[in-house]
């Protein structure tokens, strides 16, 4: 009798226990779920506007569950900078039972000028996850700026007059439109066999390659896989809109000068689809060799009397700092048996008919190129220390008569 009392008083006490833990609100622990799922996120990118936007990340599970899972979260600066790029704020999100995926928004700055620069990036990290665990804990949002159009570079340097005693201004592009005049230039495309020089980028017509912004023409060469190389960048020409014959010719320019780079501003022959070359005679105004930053070089090319290339030419190097640093101004004075060439107004290369003898091509009509090439056999690859993008800017080409 004793044990039955007993035992009845435990009930009392455990059914009492029971009804006071209710009184009290209590609750019952949420359950694991069964098979704890996986949480992932992925890096996010999208192009800079001009007024605030958001950048939207994902956060996946690998299933659903019964229950609510919880991950905290934050973002922290890499080259994007907060608020000025971006917003970084912290929080925790969840993800509901039944649903395998939740969204974290994050404010992205506009820029009403539309700067072109490198892309700038942050950081989102996973953390303290509740009911699940994490497989990919940061994701990268990266802040798409590479293909602005407005890119300023600072002015100083040398210029050049407008007129010049017993010459008329014949024909310019001061490069201030808000895009290159297609009714004068070409935009060539593809590598079509390295040029003759084995370069190792893609030309192309995209405003990623060739632009204009604040009164100048802007060529950049990048690093990126680029049907099948691994550059791209920009060649332009005037064939078969514009020729010219004698004259002074002035460009001003500013030059990439990292190693493997290759600017150039020269023309060609405007016969040379019925002679070919080098009889159709080139004329480099200015070349520059990456690995020789101060050093720029004019070249004149042509078909010798044995039908073999010949050419003269010569260097101009500057007494202190490089081409990258400021603008400089690349001359020809060209007339009849008789071409000059000029850093700065400063003559450093003369070539005459003499030179060539009968196969001297320089009398005749030519155009225009201007390219950034990026390696070849003259400057070689590109290596650990060339940055990209690599640009020329220029501020006019201007041909006096």
């Amino acid at each position: 009798m004793q044990q039955k009392n007993i035992f009845s008083a435990v009930l009392i006490l455990a059914f009492s226990l029971i009804l006071f833990s209710c009184s009290k609100g209590g609750n019952t622990p949420t359950p694991e779920p069964a098979v704890v799922p996986v949480v992932s996120v992925q890096d996010m990118s999208q192009p800079i506007t001009a007024t605030n936007t958001t950048m939207q990340f994902y956060v996946n599970t690998n299933k659903s569950t019964t229950i609510d899972v919880s991950i905290d979260y934050s973002f922290s600066d890499g080259t994007a900078i907060s608020p000025k790029d971006y917003v970084a704020k912290s929080g925790t999100i969840t993800i509901p039972a039944g649903k395998t995926q939740a969204t974290i928004d994050v404010p992205i700055s506009g820029d009403p000028t539309n700067l072109r620069r490198i892309n700038p990036q942050f950081s989102l990290q996973l953390s303290n996850p509740k009911f699940c665990t994490i497989s990919t804990s940061i994701a990268t949002g990266t802040i798409l700026t590479e293909d602005g159009t407005y890119l300023p570079t600072d002015n100083s340097g040398y210029s050049t007059p407008t007129s010049y005693p017993g010459y008329t201004l014949a024909w310019s592009d001061e490069f201030s439109a808000s895009s290159l005049d297609l009714a004068v230039w070409n935009q060539e495309i593809g590598n079509n066999n390295g040029w003759g020089n084995n370069e190792l980028e893609y030309y192309t017509n995209s405003l990623k390659n060739v632009f204009l912004s604040n009164g100048n023409l802007i060529i950049e060469a990048r690093k990126e896989s680029m049907s099948g190389f691994n550059y791209s960048s920009g060649r332009m020409t005037t064939q078969n809109k514009k020729n010219f014959k004698f004259g002074r010719i002035d460009i001003r320019a500013k030059l990439p000068v990292a190693k493997g780079m290759w600017p150039a501003l020269w023309m060609l022959g405007a016969n040379i689809n019925s002679v070919g070359w080098p009889a159709c005679g080139e004329m480099d105004i200015m070349e520059l060799i990456g690995t020789y930053p101060s050093r720029v070089s004019g070249t004149m090319h042509w078909k010798n009397a044995s039908g073999a290339h010949a050419s003269k030419g010569s260097n101009y190097s500057l007494s202190s700092g490089d081409y990258s640093q400021q603008f400089h101004v690349f001359s020809m004075v060209w007339a009849q048996d008789l071409i000059k060439c000029y850093v700065d107004d400063q003559l450093y290369l003369t070539v005459t008919s003499a030179d060539a003898g009968a196969n001297y091509p320089f009398n005749a009509d030519q155009f225009f190129l201007f390219n950034v090439a990026v390696g070849g056999d003259w400057p070689g690859p590109p290596d650990a220390t060339t940055v990209f993008p690599q640009r020329m800017f220029v501020d006019y080409v201007r041909v006096f008569l």
